[in-house]
């Protein structure tokens, strides 16, 4: 039986280049569940999923990456993100029709950002111009750009599983073009169908059985949300207390629902009321009625 929702690391031994698969099942339905939009723009977040898990693990911190692409196209946002313990979420946001076409064709103008949130630190982040037939194009280039790393991803998603596979050359060691342009070729044999179906040994041995492979073990990936009432509280008191009085008195209450996994959280005057107090934001007498 296939393992479901794992990432698994692996390494060519002596040719300076590592490898990534991973395979998302129940966490790439629960995140899809709450997402609108057609069947090819849903399978686009799919891909997203799988290509943050791996590029999340290509780094060492602790903390969260976040993949946004954001367009003038038919597509106008897409979020995905992975935490350094695999949890994944993610969004879509599109027009109701979706034409075919290249990933800038589907975003139009815009970029794609890939921001990484380290705990207890600031965060950092590169662009990259949404040019190209897909996502995996995009983040190709993006890395030849801003990490000057060889790296190719194959990543595919249907409406059970997502699915990818990351090579990209190790920092710092010294690798022969020729392995490189070898262990690429091979990997570009793999198929959609293969890559959605086959296990990660199965489908090592497929592409790689000539060539001295290290698996380390698998590393599982489960969907979960981060919001909560408490950070929503925060970036209400972020509003003010104008526009959050100005919002009360056209409703009873403040409904919030989160986008990544619909939860809904109400809040009502005396909520309201108790976290402006608690950041010292006083009432205007007048408007206590």
């Amino acid at each position: 039986m296939i393992k479901q929702d794992f990432l698994r690391r692996f390494i060519f031994e002596a040719l300076g280049v590592r490898g990534e698969w991973v395979r998302l099942s129940d966490s790439w339905q629960a995140a899809r569940q709450h997402q609108q939009g057609s069947e090819s723009v849903q399978h686009i977040l799919g891909q997203a999923l799988a290509a943050v898990v791996m590029l999340s693990a290509t780094i060492k911190f602790k903390g969260s990456m976040i993949l946004q692409a954001q367009g003038d196209g038919d597509i106008k946002t897409l979020v995905a993100q992975a935490t350094h313990d695999r949890k994944i979420r993610g969004l879509v946001r599109s027009n109701p029709e979706v034409a075919a076409g290249s990933l800038g064709t589907l975003f139009g103008n815009g970029q794609l950002v890939l921001t990484i949130e380290p705990d207890g630190s600031d965060p950092y982040q590169g662009i990259v111009g949404l040019e190209g037939n897909n996502l995996a194009a995009v983040l190709e280039t993006y890395f030849a750009q801003s990490e000057q790393l060889q790296t190719r991803l194959w990543l595919f998603a249907n409406e059970t599983c997502a699915a990818g596979l990351l090579l990209q050359e190790l920092p710092a060691q010294g690798h022969v073009q020729e392995d490189w342009d070898r262990i690429s070729l091979l990997a570009d044999t793999v198929t959609g169908q293969e890559l959605l179906a086959l296990d990660c040994e199965s489908m090592l041995y497929r592409l790689f059985n000539q060539e001295k492979v290290r698996l380390f073990d698998p590393e599982p990936v489960r969907f979960e949300c981060t919001c909560s009432r408490s950070r929503i509280a925060r970036t209400l008191q972020a509003m003010g207390r104008a526009e959050l009085e100005s919002l009360l008195k056209e409703r009873d209450n403040i409904e919030v629902i989160c986008e990544f996994c619909g939860a809904q959280n109400v809040f009502d005057k005396v909520d309201v009321e108790g976290m402006l107090s608690v950041c010292g934001i006083t009432a205007d007498p007048q408007t206590l009625h």
